[in-house]
């Protein structure tokens, strides 16, 4: 079976819990939670963080999609804002020499505690479907796990997945004696990259340090020009990637249908 992606639009609506309230999700997202402190100080003080992931195959399309949720309270926007220094994540060899990877501390650490499940299952569907393609997919925070899901499954397994994110944040951290190569390397890890950003979006420009990376950020909402107005307004400009119109510039005219009659069963 040849690989058959979805509208861009549609893989928004259907991992954001349907946000907006379009009723046009096509299947539910049922999130495992795993909780996870940064060291013995939080432990003692009952701090705790949740990773918050699914993983599933698609039979139709014979497609296995990892989703990846967006903040869910607090303590998340305490791993998004406070924990933003970067730290020594990996270490490779690409191009013949060897790469330090750098990530932000928290959203690195998030993902560190749910990686070995991930590995596990996503081999486990593997070897059931070993021809099916993977999908990796998040919003917001959910965009950053998804891009460290992206490299860690290149990295053991030599995956390159299709990846689809919106509202992304930028994970990974470059030097400036290893900027353009970190480039080619995130480049590499990805069989498409469609990390979707409206350029009004604030969260897509987080964190706001030099050297902070993504994969391939595609520009969107380029109709409106780029105002702090706007982008002190995330409600509205970090919430509707299911628009549409907003992909039209890259997408085919599949991207600019509705669903399916069939496809809206399923209401969030």
């Amino acid at each position: 079976m040849s690989y058959r992606r979805l509208p861009f639009f549609q893989y928004f609506i259907n991992t954001s819990d349907d946000f907006n309230h379009t009723g046009r999700a096509t299947y539910p997202i049922s999130y495992l939670a795993v909780s996870y402190s940064h060291g013995q100080v939080e432990s003692r003080l009952g701090l705790e963080h949740e990773a918050n992931y699914e993983i599933h195959y698609e039979p139709d399309r014979d497609v296995i999609q990892i989703n990846f949720q967006k903040t869910a309270g607090p303590v998340d926007w305490f791993a998004n804002v406070f924990e933003s220094s970067s730290k020594y994540y990996d270490a490779i060899q690409f191009e013949g020499e060897p790469l330090q990877l750098r990530v932000h501390h928290g959203w690195g650490d998030m993902y560190r505690s749910i990686k070995r499940e991930i590995r596990q299952k996503w081999s486990q569907l593997h070897e059931e479907h070993p021809a099916a393609e993977t999908e990796i997919l998040g919003w917001s925070l959910g965009s950053g796990q998804a891009i460290l899901c992206c490299q860690d499954l290149h990295y053991n397994f030599g995956l390159k997945a299709h990846v689809f994110t919106f509202g992304s944040v930028r994970p990974f951290r470059s030097v400036p004696d290893n900027a353009v190569r970190m480039r080619r390397y995130l480049d590499s890890l990805c069989a498409e990259c469609w990390n979707f950003a409206d350029v009004n979006d604030i969260v897509t420009y987080m964190p706001p340090f030099r050297g902070f990376a993504m994969i391939r950020r595609v520009e969107v909402g380029k109709n409106l020009r780029r105002s702090l107005f706007r982008l002190l307004n995330p409600l509205r400009y970090h919430t509707h990637y299911d628009r549409p119109e907003l992909y039209a510039e890259y997408a085919g005219e599949e991207d600019l249908c509705e669903p399916a009659a069939a496809d809206l069963a399923v209401h969030l």
